[in-house]
């Protein structure tokens, strides 16, 4: 399992890179929708090339995005009924979800577009727009997306599998640094409390 253990903190160390330098690709897709919407009313010059960045931008978030956002445990759960059942049923379910639904998707997607952005990048497929971008690049984006989604959902079921036999922690127990807008909150309120004594 050590083995196992430590194929997971690569593919961690991997997705949380990725994840730490897609973070700016957000910045860069407000600072080319900002500019582009800037030059279009000012100058009334329009861009289909920007607009398409943007969309470019945006889909390599969301996509190479998803293996951080299942390392950081941050993906969508119903709560409402996870947080009825043991700890241990928890893992039990996200094993056989990991293993039943999220492995075969992905698997599936990256067969279904490689082909696509194969097809793309050896004929040279360019945006009908006029001015508009090669298309490969976004056709990469959904491949190696399920391919980082589908890394990360192998060191999960790698973590789960080490907590259910005792050989590792608890891959949900993360530890989460308070965030501005919490420290805040908790500044505000001490302050509220200290005007209410006075």
């Amino acid at each position: 399992m050590k083995p196992l253990l430590g194929l997971c903190r690569v593919i961690d160390a991997i997705n949380d890179r990725i994840g730490r330098i897609i973070m700016w690709l957000v910045l860069a897709a407000v600072l080319v929708s900002a500019i582009n919407a800037v030059v279009r009313k000012a100058f009334s010059v329009s861009s289909n090339a920007y607009l398409e960045l943007q969309w470019y931008l945006f889909a390599a978030v969301f996509l190479l995005g998803a293996g951080y956002t299942l390392l950081k445990n941050e993906h969508v759960r119903i709560d409402f009924v996870a947080g009825r059942l043991t700890r241990r049923t928890q893992v039990w379910v996200d094993v056989l979800g990991i293993l039943i639904f999220l492995l075969p998707l992905c698997v599936w997607v990256v067969v279904q577009s490689w082909p696509v952005f194969m097809q793309s990048y050896v004929s040279g497929e360019v945006s009908s727009n006029a001015g508009g971008l090669i298309r490969w690049p976004a056709y990469l984006l959904l491949p190696a997306g399920f391919v980082l989604l589908a890394l990360q959902a192998i060191s999960e079921l790698i973590k789960r599998i080490a907590w259910l036999r005792g050989l590792g922690p608890d891959p949900a127990a993360v530890v989460r640094e308070r965030s501005a807008e919490e420290r805040l909150v908790d500044d505000l309120r001490r302050e509220a409390e200290r005007s209410a004594s006075k």
